[in-house]
């Protein structure tokens, strides 16, 4: 998960990554409140130390993007006021996870636990609440939740495929012909197989 590093377009829209397709978009301005919570938070500005226990929240609204590789927010640039933060994007894989909650009173939400990536500009233990304004939100975690299964299904597949193609190893002994026994000529002193 990285802070402010999404590499955009002229149109301020994000540029997909290779094999990227985007599965939900909410593209209209202020539909969506990302707020961040990162704790210990790491030093901004002039600041020359470093975190001091606290917490560094942040909150804008913007735009939306659910691809199958990322979740992208990117805050607009209209305005004259400087947004706490342009943009989040988060590989599905680094949400460790998901809690949807519904309130008494106020609109649902949804509260990610995400991985940090080095040098993103957070910190682990950072917490991201997502709020729609124009929709519910149910639709959107049960696409979010799906997608993030499957990447991280593929992941799992894809380390044991690399786990199969190891070579085999063989005992720097000889290696026994038909009908000898499994000794080994490196077995430890005293050791009777």
């Amino acid at each position: 998960m990285a802070l402010n590093w999404t590499m955009l377009d002229a149109s301020h829209q994000p540029i997909p990554l290779r094999d990227e397709t985007t599965i939900m978009s909410i593209d209209r301005d202020s539909q969506v409140e990302f707020s961040l919570t990162i704790p210990d938070a790491p030093p901004s500005g002039a600041a020359a130390t470093g975190g001091n226990g606290g917490v560094k929240m942040m909150k804008e609204r913007g735009k939306l993007w659910l691809t199958n590789k990322r979740l992208i927010f990117m805050a607009p640039r209209e305005g004259g006021a400087k947004p706490s933060f342009e943009s989040l994007s988060v590989p599905l894989d680094a949400i460790l996870s998901s809690k949807f909650e519904q309130p008494y009173f106020g609109a649902n939400f949804v509260v990610l636990d995400v991985k940090p990536s080095p040098g993103g500009g957070l910190t682990d233990g950072t917490t991201v609440e997502i709020r729609f304004y124009d929709r519910g939100l149910f639709e959107f975690v049960s696409v979010l939740e799906k997608t993030r299964e499957r990447v991280v299904y593929m992941k799992r597949q894809a380390a044991m495929e690399d786990d199969e193609n190891l070579r085999e190893y063989s005992s720097s002994g000889s290696t026994p012909g038909p009908g000898a026994s499994n000794s080994y000529a490196d077995t430890p002193p005293g050791y009777v197989a």
